[in-house]
């Protein structure tokens, strides 16, 4: 009996007690400082509810398993279960959250997803990049947003720049989609030859970036006010001082903290992470919205190119942020729809954003067929290309709500109509197309793609980017 059960416990035992001792020290500790807040109707305990929920729903999410198919994204359990916290008569009372830390919360999250993605570069692939990466990376983006953007507005009444926000909102595709899904089939060998997964994964942060900067100069010119040159104009300024800025702040993070300084990692994982947050933010305060997302991307992947190898380190600490922000950013954003809100033309309203949303999607894929042809492949393998292109989940839930939030900054109850429809699409796009995604990667790779031919040494062939070029 000592054996199995020592006294003071150890193990598991000791470890479960530590952990719920922990919990109740950290409970302690706010609410004798915030008191309400951490009570149900509280906001913070609206946030750690939120968090603790999406957690387990996308653990759940990810526990489903079909044979020879890649796992479902954890994300879609995280949208779910915000969505049904916020539509449970019960709950939603005990699990509130103001407006303001909602967006706050996401605006964080989105300065994360950010810098992991310009850390995330490849600069060797940047170098590389020629006619048939660059042609997937952008041409299926904006012809998806223009599509978006002409459909939108005869069929649901957008204006032009909102169409064309909502265009680039959708156009992203799904790096927490397609990269999995495309390392599973790398795995097991198929299109490693024609270099296809390495492809669609290189392809796909040019892909992000294009989308991100597209909308967030749409966004300038849709709140700012003047003419219409005016506006264009503004727009283009932002992309470029975002650009300058972010060309600043990383040449400076490059070199500090200087290498002989303790805890480099630390503190660089620090800086990027600040002044991420500060770009997203900073960018807002000052009028100029739409420079604080490029500023983040070039910032991270500037710093990341003269970093070198530590480059890894600070990749993993900014993950491990990731970690924590992406539960809230999915729960958050499944949060923002509310049945009970939703009147009969809105319902109206969002099956023709479906419309608008399947409309589109061909396009993209049909575009998605065209860009690679000529491009060495045959008729199976450009068909999965272009089926694999259409998941949509991450960077939609990073900016799909973020007009709706300077639309209620604003007071403006027309903006604040036509950044829920953008929103409610998005909300959509990820619910309709991140599982199809998933499902049609996984059972067309094995049919479409082709195994690298069998070698004596059964040594399996390393993907390159010069296996299409």
């Amino acid at each position: 009996l000592r054996r199995f059960c020592p006294c003071p416990p150890r193990g598991l035992l000791a470890s479960l007690v530590t952990k719920v001792l922990l919990a109740a020290v950290l409970f302690g500790v706010v609410w004798s400082i915030t008191e309400d807040e951490c009570l149900p109707g509280g906001n913070l305990f609206g946030v750690t509810t939120l968090f603790i929920c999406a957690l387990i729903g996308g653990k759940l999410v990810a526990l489903i398993r079909l044979p020879r198919l890649p796992p479902f994204p954890p994300l879609l359990g995280m949208l779910l279960m915000g969505f049904l916290l916020r539509n449970i008569p019960v709950v939603t009372d005990g699990v509130y959250i103001n407006y303001r830390w909602s967006a706050s919360l996401r605006n964080i999250a989105l300065a994360v997803i950010l810098a992991r993605a310009g850390l995330g570069l490849d600069p060797a692939a940047l170098r590389k990049l020629k006619s048939v990466c660059v042609r997937v990376a952008a041409g299926p983006c904006i012809v998806e947003a223009s599509t978006t953007a002409l459909i939108s507005h005869f069929l649901m009444g957008l204006p032009w720049v909102w169409g064309f926000i909502l265009g680039f909102v959708l156009g992203a595709v799904s790096p927490a989609v397609v990269v999995p899904s495309m390392l599973l089939l790398q795995k097991n060998g198929y299109g490693v030859e024609q270099g296809i997964p390495t492809l669609l994964m290189a392809a796909g942060s040019f892909d992000d970036i294009l989308a991100i900067t597209g909308f967030t100069t749409c966004l300038g010119v849709a709140f700012a006010t003047g003419s219409t040159w005016y506006n264009l104009l503004r727009g283009a300024l932002e992309v470029a001082g975002g650009l300058l800025a972010g060309l600043l702040l990383g040449f400076i993070i490059q070199y500090f903290p200087s290498i002989d300084q303790k805890h480099v990692v630390m503190k660089r994982s620090f800086l990027v992470l600040g002044l991420s947050v500060f770009a997203v933010f900073g960018s807002g305060v000052a009028g100029f919205p739409g420079s604080g997302g490029l500023c983040t991307l070039v910032l991270a992947f500037l710093a990341g190119l003269g970093w070198g190898t530590e480059k890894a380190r600070v990749e993993e600490v900014v993950g491990w942020a990731w970690d924590v922000f992406q539960p809230l950013l999915f729960g958050l954003i499944g949060a923002e729809i509310r049945v009970s809100e939703l009147e009969g033309h809105t319902v109206g309203e969002a099956g023709l954003g479906i419309a608008s949303l399947l409309i589109a999607l061909l396009v993209r894929v049909l575009f998605t067929y065209v860009c690679v042809l000529r491009a060495g492949f045959n008729l199976k393998e450009k068909a999965f290309i272009a089926l694999a292109w259409m998941p949509k989940a991450t960077v939609q839930a990073a900016i799909g709500s973020t007009a709706l939030d300077m639309a209620r900054s604003k007071k403006d109850l027309q903006l604040q109509k036509y950044g829920m429809d953008v929103l409610t699409v998005a909300v959509l796009a990820i619910l309709l197309t991140a599982p199809v995604g998933a499902l049609v990667i996984g059972l067309a790779g094995p049919h479409l793609l082709r195994k690298p031919k069998s070698s004596g040494s059964g040594e399996r062939v390393k993907p390159t980017l010069s296996a299409f070029f």
